[in-house]
Order: C-alpha cells, then sequence, then structure tokens
C-alpha cells in the first residue's frame, strides 16, 4: 500500500500569490514566502509553484524570486513558468526547485523534455496539459495559460508527451478550475489509462472526498489543488492549510 501525493499548486505572478478562477479571473491571497512556510508546518507532500503570466507576458523565470521561495521550502518543489530552453531550467534545478513544469515550449519544441531528463532524470520533468471544452463541446489541450486553443485531443497529446520523454502528466481541468465542484473524472481516467507515467489530477477540488475519486475511480497517481488549500471554504476567506488525512492506494 502507497501514500498518495496531495500537492498545493501556487500561482505566482509580480511577486505575489493569486487564485484564479477557470483561468480568468483572479484574486490575491498573500505573500509566497508566508505561504510556503505555513505549508512546511503543515507537512504537505510537495509543492507546485507557477507563474502563470510568464509565457503569457512572453518572459522567462524570475530567478531571483523563485530561488527565494524555494529557500524556504522543506518539501519537494516543482516550478513551471516561462522555460523555453535547457539554460533556463538548469537555473531553476540550480535555484532548489526538485522538477520544472512545462507547457506552452511543447507546442514548438518536444526536445526539451528529454534534454531536461537526460541530464536531471526523466522523474524531473512534469509536462502540463492543459484541458478545456471548444465551442462544439469537444476537450481540447490549450496553451498559454489556456489562452491558445490547439485541436490537440488530451489523451493523445499526453501519449506524444510520455513518448518524448516527459516523467509525469499534471493534467489541469481549466472548465473546472476555481469551481470547488470536483474533478473531471472521464478525463482523469481517460489520460491515466492511456499512459504508464504518473498522471497528477487538477482543477475542480473541493473535498477530500474529490480526492480520493480521482485516484480510486480517475486512477491518478497523485492529486493537487489551488482553492482548497488558501481559502477557508467557497466565497470565504483565505486560509492556508493542508489536509491531515491520508490516501492509501
Amino acid at each position: 500500500m502507497s501514500q498518495v501525493r496531495i500537492i498545493p499548486v501556487l500561482l505566482l505572478r509580480d511577486g505575489g500569490l493569486y487564485k484564479t478562477v477557470r483561468f480568468g479571473k483572479d484574486n490575491y491571497v498573500g505573500d509566497p514566502i508566508n505561504t510556503v512556510k505555513i505549508f512546511n508546518e503543515k507537512k504537505a507532500d510537495e509543492l507546485v509553484l507557477l507563474d502563470y503570466h510568464a509565457s503569457l507576458d512572453k518572459r522567462g523565470p524570475d530567478f531571483p524570486k523563485i530561488a527565494e521561495i524555494a529557500g524556504e521550502a522543506f518539501m519537494p518543489m516543482a516550478y513551471g513558468g516561462g522555460i523555453t530552453h535547457l539554460d533556463q531550467a538548469r537555473r531553476v534545478f540550480d535555484g532548489g526547485f526538485e522538477k520544472v513544469v512545462l507547457n506552452s515550449v511543447l507546442f514548438n519544441n518536444l526536445s526539451i523534455l528529454e534534454d531536461i531528463g537526460n541530464i536531471y532524470g526523466a522523474q524531473s520533468v512534469v509536462a502540463s496539459v492543459d484541458v478545456k471544452k471548444n465551442l462544439f463541446g469537444k476537450q481540447k489541450v490549450y496553451s498559454v495559460s489556456g489562452t491558445r486553443k490547439t485541436d490537440l485531443d488530451p489523451v493523445e497529446w499526453a501519449k506524444t508527451l510520455e513518448g518524448a520523454g516527459a516523467g509525469e502528466i499534471f493534467l489541469n481541468s481549466v472548465d473546472r478550475d476555481g469551481g470547488w465542484e470536483g474533478y473531471d473524472i472521464p478525463l482523469i481516467r481517460a489520460v491515466s489509462g492511456a499512459v504508464k507515467i504518473p498522471v497528477i489530477a487538477c482543477g475542480g477540488a473541493g473535498s477530500m472526498a474529490d480526492f480520493e475519486k480521482a485516484v480510486r475511480e480517475g486512477g491518478a497517481s497523485a492529486v493537487a489543488a489551488g482553492s482548497l488549500f488558501v481559502y477557508q471554504r467557497k466565497g470565504m476567506g483565505v486560509l492556508v492549510n493542508f489536509p491531515t488525512q491520508k490516501i492509501k492506494i
């Protein structure tokens, strides 16, 4: 029996932490350093830090800031946002992160997965897949923080990413982001059933029951969430928290 990772996702912008709803409206939720310190005390399994405006702004990572944040973390950290080449990934690792999360760059440069994996190991390379329904109700992959649509099917794209060297898939439902209505279980099941690498489910968690459903019914290897960890509950104020209950399979 193994313990399932429960991963808070922190969204970084201009040095502060924000939480989005469906990748659109965002709200300021606090200082990243203080938030990481709280997750240290709460013994979070792992943290994912995403600079969600980096690709939109066509800029690279804020290396001094993310190194400062990683320096306060006692748990493994993954960083994504604005990484477009190997040297940037190297600086992220040198800054104290164990993993990099790649998304927009992969549509133009799949080989970066293997380039990074050959040096740091495939387990250090996470491919992020943002999925939402198009005008016809079909689920498609989107890039650049969910603003640029593609014709790619999420299952086929996940298989392509696995074949190109990704060590994990970070699967995010844009339509459920910040909605507290539960994960998209059919999507998670379809992707996790098509690849052999771990799938991290994200987008829509509102309770521990949602975590368990994503694992037991969806086949996710790990679960991630944002709102559930930074708000008291839906519609209420900021309260950084982490569950004491664990999930085992």
